[in-house]
């Protein structure tokens, strides 16, 4: 042991329990070229940082303090007065300064474009006593736990490293003349032996420790007032050290306007150098800059893959290595339909190619997955099964598939569609099953869109039950005269969700559907439950905005869910939500309350479009709800401002900041904007159904939503998964057995005889079944 070292281990261990920074980041980053790297901002230092994947964070936080030895000492991250930039909008090179009584700390950030390593140049100004110390928090392997750390010397140079299982980390410093810069250094357990604590105790660095681990660590240098440090990863401590030595060894400004370079090719091999001359300018900045977030989103190992975030929503809270660094289907179409929209088609393609390479054997996605295809959430949203179809067709429109063969994948999508749906076990919030407007414009838009690329029977089939959809959709969806409407002069309004038992007993919504995320539920019965989903269906052009019911739906929701923010108006998801922080700032734990998401004033702003208003001043209401340097929250805070939960009215929440879907709606509005129309519209339903009211000459029974009442002139399908011959009966005589044939897509159809005028009930049994129960339906006078 040295002078230098007051041990050679770190006492404490194994440290505090580990966590993760909070959801709001500041900016994201990567480079485009062949590093695996992506960084984060928070708070104005550098939060996590993932690789080799963007489903993978190996460092916590990477922060400073400025101390003069004699009883000052400045966490950086607590100073309030802290600007983050980009080098221009859209180009992840970020600036920040903090700004002190005695200090201002410069940091320009960027990551090496070839190299798994990422770059700070700092510049300490102020008195000459004071000295600048970085701290890091190791998270290997995607957890603060059983990670090792050591100051070491490798090849003559002082370095900062940590190992875990088959990731390396680490630190190396340079000053201005590319001389070692790291000074006095420590390693110790986070909480009990680290530098922090040695400040907090004795404002000074008192406690040096050459290693630490394993366990929750952290590792600590002096540094100059002005250098370069660079933090490398890799499979080794040894390889992520050579790779952080290599990037020291030439001008910081060469990597800051490389990045700056690639990023400006990418974007102008998009429509963006053309300029959109129909918006503002600071809207046209938040344009670049949602573009970046959306290609920053994307994996370099599994091409196509994005994650929802390169955040952990209330991260500062628990240790969920998950966060939402994971591939949602409809997050991941979502932000195809974006690129596409910029022009980014090589970027939608890839996209396409994942979602094949990912699609289940029953033609299914998983809820969420990992970027290599392992599942983490089971559930199944119907939503999430159709957009990779829609994706497809929107390429085909586009002539832009580049030789990619759909007809499986949309065959087996619609499949699952046709064979599960209306009733989908999820909705796009997550929570509950059943009939959902939102889910069911984008599951109809797949079945038309996607026909085209069925054999014609199959083809004809997918029109059909789409059409049948459509028609029923206001039945399945929305109530008429319920207390609500009344309570509020309206005819009737769509439901947030149609709960599966209410298509036999249409009672079932006055009872109380429970909300899942609330700590004590607000006893809502489902007619008195609603969101903004049914504006999915002006959107895409299933129905028309001037429509009574679609005109007293969106009365109720601005008078039941829109909030005055002083950046504009904004909406919760629906009725009673609980995801959100609780009511006095805590982060949400499983339950909580609901608050403002920005991604529902694009769609709002997509539904004015639609009826020929301004949508200009949604799309500005979004670009004012960034933070940082430009990031789109999930969630914003609705009530007073809680300077001690650092949470203020029309601020980001601690949820996912930035959230690559609320980018993608961005992106969308805008282009819708300037198009005059929403760019997302699958033209094949726009071409079906545009003026054209809602009728099916042919109605679907199917177990699982079944025809209750049949119109008359109407024919009736009876549907099963199994090769089935149906037995029926009408109440005036005539009867018959009509076998089901195999549409090709799942489901054997039963296409039953028109039953002459006079019917008025008609009975059917599965035929071959003894247990077979009897089915009966009324039918309407003419």
């Amino acid at each position: 042991m040295t002078a230098e070292f007051l041990g050679e281990d770190a006492p404490g261990a194994p440290g505090l329990p580990t966590n993760w920074c909070g959801g709001a980041k500041q900016a994201v980053g990567t480079g485009l070229g062949t590093a695996r790297v992506w960084f984060t901002i928070g708070q104005g230092i550098l939060n996590e940082i993932y690789y080799p994947r963007a489903d993978l964070p190996q460092v916590r936080d990477l922060g400073f303090i400025v101390a003069d030895d004699e009883g000052f000492w400045q966490e950086v991250k607590r100073v309030e007065d802290c600007k983050v930039e980009l080098a221009e909008p859209g180009i992840p090179a970020v600036r920040i300064v903090h700004r002190h009584a005695r200090f201002t700390l410069t940091q320009r950030i960027v990551s090496e474009p070839e190299r798994d390593a990422v770059l700070v140049e700092w510049q300490l100004d102020g008195p000459a006593p004071l000295r600048l110390y970085a701290l890091l928090a190791p998270h290997l392997g995607g957890t603060g736990s059983g990670n090792q750390g050591e100051v070491a010397m490798y090849r003559g140079r002082r370095v900062l490293w940590a190992e875990q299982g088959p990731f390396g980390l680490a630190i190396a410093a340079v000053d201005r003349a590319q001389r070692p810069a790291l000074g006095t250094a420590s390693a110790g357990y986070s909480g009990t032996s680290d530098t922090w604590q040695d400040f907090a105790q004795h404002a000074r660095m008192a406690s040096r420790y050459r290693r630490a681990g394993p366990g929750n660590i952290a590792l600590s240098a002096e540094l100059p007032r002005q250098g370069v440090l660079a933090l490398g990863l890799g499979s080794s401590r040894e390889s992520a050290a050579t790779l952080a030595l290599s990037s020291l060894c030439q001008p910081f400004d060469q990597v800051w306007e490389e990045q700056i370079r690639q990023w400006r090719g990418w974007h102008a091999a998009c429509r963006l150098p053309h300029g959109f001359p129909g918006l503002p300018i600071d809207l046209q900045a938040q344009l670049r800059t949602s573009a970046m977030v959306l290609r920053a989103h994307c994996d370099r190992t599994f091409r196509g893959a994005m994650v929802a975030s390169l955040s952990v929503p209330w991260g500062g809270n628990a240790e969920e290595r998950p966060g939402y660094h994971l591939v949602w289907p409809r997050d991941l179409a979502e932000c195809a339909g974006a690129l596409l929209a910029l022009g980014a088609e090589t970027e939608a393609r890839e996209i396409l190619r994942y979602l094949l390479a990912t699609q289940r054997a029953n033609g299914s996605w998983f809820q969420n997955q990992w970027l290599g295809g392992k599942p983490y959430w089971s559930g199944i949203q119907l939503d999430e099964v159709a957009f990779p179809v829609l994706l497809a067709g929107t390429l085909a429109d586009r002539d832009a598939l580049a030789g990619i063969e759909v007809g499986d994948m949309v065959r087996r999508a619609l499949g699952f569609i046709a064979g599960n749906g209306p009733v989908s076990p999820q909705d796009r919030w997550e929570e509950d099953s059943g009939i959902n407007t939102f889910t069911m414009a984008v599951c109809i838009a797949a079945l038309v869109s996607g026909a085209r690329f069925l054999p014609s029977a199959q083809e004809a089939f997918a029109l059909e039950l789409a059409d049948y959809w459509n028609a029923r959709l206001d039945d399945w969806t929305a109530v008429r005269d319920s207390a609500l409407d009344r309570r509020f002069g309206l005819h009737g309004h769509y439901l947030r969700i149609m709960p599966p038992d209410a298509l036999q007993d249409i009672s079932v919504l006055a009872r109380v559907a429970p909300i899942k995320n609330r700590s004590q539920d607000p006893g809502l019965a489902a007619e008195d439950q609603i969101g903004g989903d049914f504006l999915q269906l002006v959107r895409y052009g299933l129905r028309d905005p001037a429509a009574p019911l679609v005109r007293d739906s969106v009365r109720l929701l601005d008078a039941l869910l829109r909030v005055e923010l002083p950046q504009g108006a904004g909406w919760y998801r629906y009725s009673g939500d609980g995801y959100g922080e609780h009511a006095d700032g805590a982060p949400y734990d499983g339950t909580g309350q609901g608050r403002v998401w920005p991604l529902l004033v694009g769609e709002r702003g997509h539904y004015e479009l639609a009826r020929g208003a301004d949508a200009l001043p949604y799309l500005a209401t979004m670009a004012a709800l960034s933070d940082g340097a430009g990031m789109l929250p999930e969630q914003v805070w609705d009530a007073a401002d809680l300077p001690a939960r650092q949470l203020r009215r029309g601020g980001p929440t601690g949820s996912a900041m930035p959230l690559a879907w609320a980018h993608a709606e961005f992106v969308k509005l805008a282009c819708s904007i300037l198009e005059r129309r929403p760019v997302d519209r699958p033209e094949p339903l726009w071409a079906r159904y545009h003026k054209h009211p809602p009728t099916a000459g042919i109605w679907y029974w199917l177990p699982q939503a079944p025809v209750r009442t049949l119109p008359a002139q109407t024919r009736l399908a009876v549907c099963s998964v199994l090769p089935v011959s149906v037995a029926w009966e009408l109440d005036q005589g005539g009867h018959g057995d009509t076998t089901a044939r195999d549409t090709g897509l799942g489901l054997y159809v039963a296409l039953l005889p028109a039953f002459p005028a006079a019917s008025r009930r008609v009975s059917f049994r599965f035929d071959g079944e003894a247990s077979s129960r009897t089915y009966e339906i009324e039918i309407q006078a003419a």
